[in-house]
């Protein structure tokens, strides 16, 4: 029979061992879910991916930079995602809107339709710190 401190023990490994089982299980989940694809053949990743091939060639290393420090504040185990993420929205704008090159408005409005509301803080500060008029984008946010 178990008494004591090592059932205490016992009792918070399971609950530490089953949260962090239930946490992973809820992200392999929904990258699961990003890959199914949808009533087009293809999922959100195959479009992410299409979209940041087929604009790689439009980027200058002057929005490089700026989508680089725009996900700077995402913690490093996430950034490459989002990165992804972001860089396919851009992507999209520019081949729907059939821009030759990736212009500031175009990454900032694609990092704005990328993103949940509650990071949109985050792009708020850093444009003010690059003294970057925000008034244009007021209708995304």
């Amino acid at each position: 029979m178990l008494e004591g401190w090592f059932l205490w023990f016992i009792l918070v490994w399971i609950v530490i061992f089953a949260g962090s089982m239930a946490i992973g299980g809820f992200f392999m989940f929904r990258k699961f879910l990003k890959r199914m694809p949808k009533e087009d053949g293809k999922s959100d990743m195959d479009w992410e991916e299409y979209y940041v091939s087929k604009t790689k060639h439009l980027w200058g290393q002057q929005e490089k930079d700026l989508l680089e420090d725009l996900v700077s504040p995402v913690p490093d185990l996430f950034r490459d995602v989002a990165r992804q993420k972001i860089a396919g929205k851009i992507g999209e704008l520019a081949v729907n809107e059939k821009h030759n090159k990736i212009t500031q408005d175009i990454v900032i409005r694609g990092y704005i339709l990328a993103t949940p509301k509650r990071d949109h803080k985050f792009l708020l500060k850093k444009l003010n710190e690059k003294q970057i008029d925000v008034a244009p984008y007021q209708h995304l946010f």
